[in-house]
Order: C-alpha cells, then structure tokens, then sequence
C-alpha cells in the first residue's frame, strides 16, 4: 500500500521549503506545525528560528509567506502576532486527500511502520485459584487496546500474560486435594467458566479451614510446598490441574470482555522458575546485587524508607526463596534474549510503580535493558465507586468482575430494548446480541477515554447513556450512518473536490484527516484514551454535519448528494476502525 500524504504532511513540505529558502542558514528547519483553531493549521517556529538568527520574526514570517508555494493546497497564509503563521487549505485539498484514504478500503490510507521493532506486553494477569475482581479489569482493558493499536501499526507484539500461578498457597491446595482426591472431578463432562470458579472457591474455603485448624495439615502442605519447587510428579500434576482448572475460568471471563486469550501467551510466574538460580547468579557475580544479612539485594542511592535507611530491592531471601523480584528479572532476561524484543510494556497498577522503577534499573545495571532495549510500565489509577473510593459491594467487599460485566450488558440490554420500540428494527436476538455489545464496549470505553494513569469512577449510568462521551454514542453514530445508506436510493459515495465545503463539512472532512497522525501519537504515548477523544470529536463533528447538511432529504443537487455519502462513509468506517483498536463492536444496527 502507498502512504498516504496528509494535509499536515503537505502543509508542512511547503512551509519548510519556503523557510529554508527565506533562511538558508537554517536548513532543514522545522515549522512547528500543528492544528489550529484561528484557522487551519498554525506554524510556531519562526520565531525560535528568527531569535537564533538575530532576525525580526514578523519580517522573517513575512518572507516565508512570499516563498509559500500554495498550488491546490493552500488558500490562504497570513501572519499573526509576533510572527505566527495562520493557514486554511483548500476545500479541493481537503476532499482530494480523503478520496486518497478513500481508495484503500482495509487501512484507511494508515502506513504500516517502516522499521517495526518487538514490543512484548504484559497485561491481563489473574491469579490462579482466585476469582478475578474489579480490579483486573484496567489491566485487561488497557493492555488489550495497545496491543491492538501496536499491532495495527506494523509493530510486532508479542503478548504476555504473567498469571499467578506460583507460591506457598499451593501446597495447602495441592495437599488438601491429595486427601479429598474428587474434589475437582468433572462428573457431568465440560464444566463452565462459573462452575469452575465455584468449584475453586469451593475447595480454597474447605483447604483453609483445615489448614487454620490442623497443624498436623498445616507441616503436611509446607512441605508438600517444598515438593512443588522441587518438580516431584505427583506434585506437579495435581498444581496443573489448579492451572487449568482456572483458565477454564479465565477463559469464560475474556470470552465476556471480547478478549481473545491464547493458550501460548499464558507465561506465568511458573514459567521463569528454570531462570531463578541463574538470574541471581548473574546479578552477584557483576556486583549488581550483594548480600545483605543473608538476603540478595540491590540498593538505590534514591530509595529510602520512613527511617531514612535504604530499601532494597530483595532477589533472594535469606531462607533461599525467590522474591517477585527474581521472576520479574528473569522475565525481562527472557523476553530480551529469547524473543529478541527491543521494547516491554507492563499495564501493571500505579500502586506498584516503585517496585518496577527498581526492577528496571537493575535489569540496566545489569545490562539486559540499554539504549536499544527499555520497559516501560503503563500504570493504571483505581476504578473508583460513585461516591470516589475504591469500588466496593454494599457490604465492602471486593467487586466480582464477571458480576459488574453482566451487571452492564444487562443495563445495555434495556437501553437498547427500549430505543428500539420507537422503530422495532431488531428481532429479540439482535438485541440481546447488541446489548452485549453495547454494555462491554461501555465498560471498555468508560475506562479507555480516562488516561491510563488517572482513576475513574465506575457509573453505568452515564457509561450506557446515549447522551455524553460513551461509547454508546458513538455506536448510535456508526448505525444511524450505516442507516443512511439503506435509504440513499441509487445514489453512491464518490468524492467531488470541485465542489466548495459547507462549514460542517469542512470541519469533519479536516478532523477525518488526523486519523493516521493520531494513531501515531498514540501508538507512540500508549494512550489510548486520546484516540477515544479522537472518535468522540469525530461522532461529535458527525452530528453537526447530519443536522446542517442534508444527505437524503431534503435532496441536494446529485453530485452535493454523493459529496456528503462519501464524508458518511469515510466517516462510518474510521469510527468502525477506531473502536476496534479499542476492542469495541459496532453493530450495523441499534
């Protein structure tokens, strides 16, 4: 596929070339383009570039205008204040550069990355055993958006999905399953994601309750613990069948999110146990970490505790067991090395910021990560109830994940039901398809238009209303455009750049344009949020454009007609693009 110029791009050759023409010193100096609204487009960089030159701004920026190769690109350039330039394209420039998306149908004229590096990202981490909360729902969320936005980008990523599946918690299980041997029986063949959560539940509940009461238990499942970090068979096979029994839940919960989960990206704390030994040698024997009263630590010059004493990052403990340190070190060593990435991204909680700004230094000092590798942890802020605390139940515990999802799809469910008896479009399935659709994407959205780092509060009430910045008004958008195109007779989308722009139309083909130059902000940033402030603006410029210029009645002039279907259409298939890099349907209908 050919890149597509935008009009940015070609805006930005022009003024560039007349720069280095009004100031050949300069050379390849940059315009500091960017999106304006006094006009256009708005160029700042004259004036460092006079500053440097010891020259006058506003006569500088005046020169340039005269170099300004205008063509069929630039209507108008003028000079604003101390020396900022103002430009407004041409309606033609604006309606030639869509019909050059336009052309390509898959990728909406978005290049793929020239040189694409490999990004491992580690999102989405359950614990094995332990049913999955509120609280994993930002990891998932998040980390899923990026993946798909990288990916589209032409980076290849490589996903991973750290679950815990490791730790003393096992032994209690494992032994207690040893003496209750069909406590996890499948008697009626394949169980469900709910069922396997309960039997879980179910059988945590019982072993620690034994384990609280019974010592004799209690020694047992210590060292059946030991038998575990040995890899003794037996031992191994009963912790497995834990692992698996959990991705049947997990799995069922994905499924909900619309999250596609693959077996192979499941590499959990189990997975680096092989790397412990040899990580810890490696970080000794370089002097990166040292003994401390028994114990392999690293210590930071910036890192202190309350009493003002240094606060280490423990590898090892002084009993020989391996702190999350160990594995998270051997996870960087094995992501490098082995799938050879050049970038890790972590969607990991806020809360655990310091513990990974120690991991990453130490994997630099250790070499794994320089100038041509980095980590780099996406934090998240908290999902926050109504009131702005923690999400809890009414009786203060932990919210269950799959209880809030349905919780959604069934508000979403009713929304629909009930827009639908005005036009009685869809049949019981189709709302109940689109009800499932619309209450996930509500809960996506809701956390995907909030920076990552920022806590937001979880209020299905705005999250599926029509009105607002939701996705259920952008989806509203995408299908009533959709609907336009039922009722358009024989008239097709087809571009006419000799035709002069209504305002409306202006604004929303010139919005239509920065779709490729926002993917690549947010590709870059991990944010995002701004390409859900992207598609808002966009449904929003929709809407103006709907309301003051008619596409079906009362009819234009045929080629007006085509000229509006063909902005309609643009538009439909960049919000439908959008919403999919953020893991969100859009039905044709609602």
């Amino acid at each position: 596929m050919a890149s597509v110029t935008s009009l940015t791009a070609s805006v930005h050759q022009r003024l560039a070339d007349a720069l280095s023409a009004a100031l050949p010193e300069a050379g390849s100096a940059d315009p500091l383009l960017r999106r304006s609204d006094r006009a256009d487009f708005q160029a700042n960089g004259i004036l460092a570039l006079a500053k440097k030159a010891k020259a006058n701004p506003r006569e500088l920026a005046t020169q340039v205008v005269e170099r300004v190769e205008s063509g069929d690109v630039i209507k108008d350039i003028e000079v604003s204040g101390p020396g900022f330039l103002n430009i407004t394209v041409t309606d033609r420039a604006i309606v030639t550069n869509l019909a050059e998306r336009y052309a390509d149908d898959e990728r909406l004229g978005v290049p793929r990355a020239e040189n694409p590096g490999t990004t491992v990202i580690d999102y989405a981490q359950p614990n094995v055993a332990k049913e999955m909360h509120v609280g994993h729902l930002r990891s998932a969320v998040i980390g899923d958006a990026v993946v798909q936005i990288l990916e589209f980008t032409g980076e290849s990523v490589v996903r991973r999905h750290h679950i815990g599946d490791w730790g003393t918690q096992f032994g209690m299980l494992i032994q207690y399953l040893i003496e209750h041997p069909h406590e996890l029986d499948h008697k009626g063949g394949e169980v469900s994601g709910e069922e396997a959560m309960s039997n879980l539940n179910r059988l945590y509940k019982a072993a620690r309750t034994v384990f609280d009461s019974d010592e004799e238990f209690k020694t047992r499942a210590r060292l059946r613990v030991v038998d575990l970090q040995a890899g003794e068979p037996e031992t191994l096979a009963l912790w497995q069948t834990f692992v698996n029994e959990s991705k049947i839940y997990f799995n069922s919960v994905f499924d909900k999110l619309d999250m596609e989960i693959r077996d192979a990206d499941v590499v959990g704390e189990s997975g680096y146990n092989d790397m412990l030994e040899e990580t810890c040698r490696l970080l000794e024997e370089s002097g990166v970490a040292v003994r401390s009263d028994g114990a392999l630590c690293v210590f930071f010059d910036d890192v202190k505790g309350p009493d003002g004493n240094p606060v280490p990052l423990i590898v090892k403990k002084s009993d020989g067991g391996y702190g999350y340190a160990a594995t998270d070190l051997s996870a960087i060593r094995d992501r490098v090395v082995s799938l050879k990435a050049d970038s890790l991204i972590y969607v990991v909680d806020a809360r655990q910021s310091l513990h990974f700004k120690m991991v990453f230094e130490t994997a630099r000092r250790a070499g794994w990560l320089n100038d041509d590798v980095k980590a780099h942890q996406l934090a998240f802020g908290t999902v926050l109830g109504k009131d702005g605390k923690p999400f809890k139940t009414r009786e203060g515990e932990t919210v269950r994940l799959v209880d809030l999802l349905d919780e959604a799809i069934d508000r979403a469910t009713a929304v629909v039901r009930e827009k639908d008896e005005e036009s009685g479009l869809l049949s019981e399935p189709e709302i109940e398809e689109n009800g499932r659709y619309v209450g996930i994407g509500a809960v996506k959205y809701a956390d995907l238009s909030t920076s990552a780092v920022r806590d937001y509060k979880f209020d299905l009430d705005q999250m599926v209303s029509l009105n607002g910045d939701t996705s259920v008004y952008l989806q509203y958008a995408y299908a009533r455009i959709r609907s336009i195109f039922g009722k358009a007779g024989d008239r097709k989308p087809v571009a006419h750049p000799e035709l002069e722009l209504a305002p409306a139309e202006r604004a929303l083909g010139l919005h239509l344009d920065r779709f490729g130059e926002t993917l690549d902000e947010v590709a870059a940033e991990y944010a995002p949020h701004k390409l859900a402030a992207y598609l808002y603006q966009l449904a929003s410029l929709y809407t103006t454009f709907y309301g003051q210029c008619p596409v079906i009645k009362p009819a234009p002039a045929q080629e007006v007609a085509e000229n509006r279907l063909f902005l309609c259409d643009l538009t439909a298939r960049t919000l439908h693009q959008g919403m999919a890099l953020l893991g969100i349907r859009t039905p044709e209908r609602l």
